[in-house]
């Protein structure tokens, strides 16, 4: 029989924040959109942003 203690790093944790997990999708969503738009230098950018916003408003509407 295994007599293991759960450590804490068995149990799953919810990220602390949501921007950087929604930045990382805005530049590959970005990055999609510049080669659409011929513009990749662009997209990129703007994918940040939108991942940044989007990242910002989940935090926001979790911490209440």
């Amino acid at each position: 029989m295994d007599n293991k203690q759960p450590d804490q790093n068995d149990q799953k944790k919810e990220p602390q924040t949501y921007v950087g997990a929604f930045m990382a999708v805005g530049v590959g969503v970005g990055a999609a959109l510049g080669v659409a738009l011929d513009n990749i230098a662009l997209g990129i950018p703007i994918g940040i942003a939108i991942g940044l916003v989007v990242g910002l408003a989940i935090d926001k509407k979790k911490k209440g």
